[in-house]
């Protein structure tokens, strides 16, 4: 049963990367907004983190390098979150965006920070024995 569930953790964080990833080349303009004012070339940084999103959504897929991936995806996901605290603290910026979901994001970033990790993770070998010996 833990198998399934850290499979079915890997499809949600697969997704979200894949989803997020090529957003930042389908809506650069949004992406580029985002981006606090000191860090610079805002625009670099949209594409670089779109394809560290994509590489680390494929790359926990493949067994030897589903932790490292994992790991990666971590620090990934803490150096966009200037991105959500920037949009967080200046809602008058995004008033298409309701700063109840922009709050909303910085929880849902710390749940996908947990989940990417608890799914990245490798099973213990007591932790798998149930759904082996099944």
């Amino acid at each position: 049963m833990k198998r399934i569930m850290k499979y079915a953790g890997l499809v949600l964080v697969s997704l979200f990367f894949v989803v997020g990833g090529q957003a930042h080349f389908t809506a650069t303009g949004f992406f580029v907004k985002i981006v606090p004012p000191y860090v610079p070339l805002p625009v670099l940084m949209v594409y670089v983190t779109g394809v560290l999103e994509l590489i680390g959504a494929v790359a926990i897929w493949v067994p030897a390098w589903r932790s490292w991936a994992g790991i990666g995806l971590v620090a990934l996901t803490v150096c966009v979150t200037p991105a959500n605290i920037y949009m967080w603290q200046n809602p008058e910026l995004f008033p298409d965006i309701s700063p109840a979901f922009l709050g909303w994001r910085l929880v849902a970033q710390v749940v996908l920070l947990a989940l990417i990790w608890w799914s990245t993770r490798p099973l213990l070998p007591r932790q798998d024995s149930v759904w082996r010996a099944n």
